[in-house]
């Protein structure tokens, strides 16, 4: 169904829903995806990182779906439950109108933790409407069979590793290894179907009216009562809070993780080869998940994440080339190996389609700043940091001092070699630094003098060979002229005066060169090649950087301007992919927490600068 014209799509046409046109959903362990058309094309059961059980986005014949429309052409809207991360697809038809809601309630016990719920709840709020829908899971990524099989009013569908039982109000009829259901509603009938996990301990589960509304009462409250720790009163509220919600849903509850991004090879190019597995747990990522919330005073979740780090990221566990990973698996594995499933099409024909992430064995010195930074904020906004957390600490800060004048593959985990990258050199400052700070403030034991020789050594080093008279510019790596977004993050490290001549200079050279319409491109890789074919968008992270940028120069005209273009490229419900094609398209897994703790960060010191 198309939410502007309103046509309906026959099955098996492969149209693909563009990556923008969908909500999210989750239950802190797992998410699903649903489009603007009602159908949940993406899921993954029972983590962010399982193999998937709905993957239509990916292959619209064999990666499996959750179908719930109006049987007759409708136009829809789409919108959050305010305050929650309830969402609700609206239906308009010539008859009347109607809703589904999809939400998966939070567990509060370990029994219903395993159970996943995924509840779609449908109503009829005006007239009368016709709906049908159509279950049609691919297990293992659309490579696993599976067996279709009734028990006690619940289908339970089973693939050997993993069964999913189906309940529903109304009647259901399996087509093969399918289940569809037809049903008309009048005005203030609802109707439920609800997808549960079973197997083990967890036994099949009916979900009736009355128990959906209760457990809708009970997600609703639980979101509500999460925001209301937020501090943040400022302007572009609605705009954060959804940023913070989306945050949230991308924290793993059992370990704390935060993922990069709930999905899979989602292109940032339609064609192109650039798709990767971003379910994992992105040093960089999620270190600064925590500043963003940290901002704005949710302090459980950046302690959740602490604790991730002391059980799963201590000095020494790491690969040869230094002890911190790029990545973990949300339970802490380092193992992470990348693989194609060349059995699908990828999304709107975009191959190849992986899973796992070869990056993980890069070297990528800048994770050593975000990490230490985020102990550092954690330490000074949240609570004092442990003396056994302090000691891995001191433990990364000396290997950093040991190591900083490394090259690497860099922030943007280039596959065109390693080079001398100024982002990796300001980063390793930036671990040293904050190390010092705390260590004086709190009186900790530490090599103070090395720590401060080391410290100064890299930002001689930056000053030095990351600048070029020839361009008035800092650049990507060393003694060359090519730009490079991730320097924006050179004032907002507080590395460099703001106001600063030479990084004045530099912002106009970004401006001139990597910004299109307050859009902001990471780099160009026909100038600097980083080792795979076709172009990308804008970065969205890079845009809100420079918003951010533009504010502490005191460009606030600028910035709330750039702030304000930036907002209407976010979707329908406030949600960002990783990058914005130049039709305006969001391209890139989605969504990106990089993006949403980017924006938080600009919304929050753009709203202070202008008072």
């Amino acid at each position: 169904m198309d939410g502007t014209t309103g046509q309906w799509d026959a099955p098996g046409t492969g149209r693909y829903v563009p990556i923008a046109d969908h909500g999210l959903i989750g239950d802190l362990r797992t998410v699903a995806l649903v489009g603007t058309d009602g159908t949940i094309d993406w899921y993954c059961c029972p983590a962010f990182d399982a193999p998937s059980v709905f993957a239509a986005i990916l292959d619209a014949e064999r990666g499996g779906c959750f179908e719930l429309a109006t049987a007759v052409p409708a136009r829809t809207k789409q919108f959050y439950f305010p305050d929650t991360n309830v969402l609700i697809t609206r239906f308009f038809t010539e008859e009347g109108v109607g809703e589904v809601q999809d939400f998966m309630p939070v567990a509060d016990g370990p029994a219903e933790e395993e159970r996943h719920r995924l509840i779609r709840r449908v109503l009829c709020v005006r007239g009368s409407v016709s709906f049908r829908a159509r279950v049609a899971p691919r297990f293992e990524y659309g490579s696993r069979p599976h067996t279709l099989r009734p028990a006690d009013d619940v289908v339970v569908f089973d693939s050997g590793d993993l069964s999913l039982a189906l309940t529903s109000t109304v009647p259901l009829e399996a087509d093969g290894a399918e289940v569809r259901a037809g049903f008309k509603l009048a005005e203030g009938e609802t109707a439920v179907l609800a997808l549960d996990r079973v197997g083990g301990e967890v036994f099949p589960s009916r979900c009736e009216c009355g128990e959906a509304e209760r457990q809708f009462a009970a997600t609703v409250a639980y979101w509500r009562r999460w925001l209301s720790s937020s501090r943040y009163r400022g302007r572009w509220r609605e705009m954060v809070h959804r940023s913070a919600l989306t945050l949230k849903l991308l924290t793993y509850a059992p370990t704390g993780a935060i993922v990069a991004a709930p999905t899979t090879s989602l292109p940032e190019e339609i064609g192109g080869e650039r798709n990767w597995d971003y379910r994992y747990v992105w040093v960089r990522d999620a270190a600064f998940c925590v500043y963003a919330l940290l901002r704005l005073g949710f302090t459980e979740e950046a302690k959740a994440f602490m604790g991730f780090v002391s059980r799963h990221i201590s000095p020494g566990d790491g690969s040869p080339s230094g002890p911190l990973q790029v990545m973990y698996g949300i339970d802490g594995r380092t193992g992470l190996p990348e693989r194609v499933l060349p059995h699908l099409e990828g999304h709107r024909g975009s191959a190849p389609v992986r899973v796992g992430n070869a990056a993980a064995d890069q070297l990528q010195l800048d994770v050593y700043g975000a990490l230490i930074d985020s102990v550092y904020l954690y330490d000074k906004w949240a609570e004092p940091v442990s003396s056994e957390q302090w000691d891995h600490v001191t433990a990364l800060v000396d290997w950093v001092c040991a190591h900083w004048d490394q090259p690497d593959e860099g922030i943007w985990e280039t596959r065109g070699g390693r080079k001398n990258f100024l982002y990796s050199r300001l980063m390793c400052w930036v671990a040293i630094e904050r190390a010092i700070r705390m260590a004086n403030r709190r009186g900790l034991p530490a090599d103070l003098p090395r720590w401060q020789s080391s410290r100064d050594a890299v930002y001689r080093r930056i000053m030095s060979h990351g600048w070029s008279a020839s361009r008035g510019a800092f650049v990507q790596h060393e003694d060359s002229d090519v730009l490079d977004a991730a320097v924006l993050m050179m004032p907002l490290a507080k590395f460099i005066a703001p106001t600063d001549p030479k990084w004045l200079s530099t912002l106009d050279s970004l401006t001139e060169d990597l910004v299109s319409d307050s859009l902001v491109y990471r780099y160009d890789p026909q100038v600097s090649p980083d080792g795979l074919h076709g172009d990308e968008g804008t970065f969205s992270i890079c845009s809100f950087w420079y918003v951010e940028a533009l504010t502490r120069a005191g460009r606030l005209d600028e910035a709330s301007l750039a702030f304000e273009k930036m907002l209407t490229y976010g979707n329908h419900l406030g949600l960002y992919a990783e990058e914005i094609s130049h039709t305006g398209e969001q391209q890139g897994n989605f969504p990106q927490a990089f993006t949403h703790l980017a924006l938080i960060s600009a919304a929050f010191n753009l709203d202070r600068a202008l008072g």
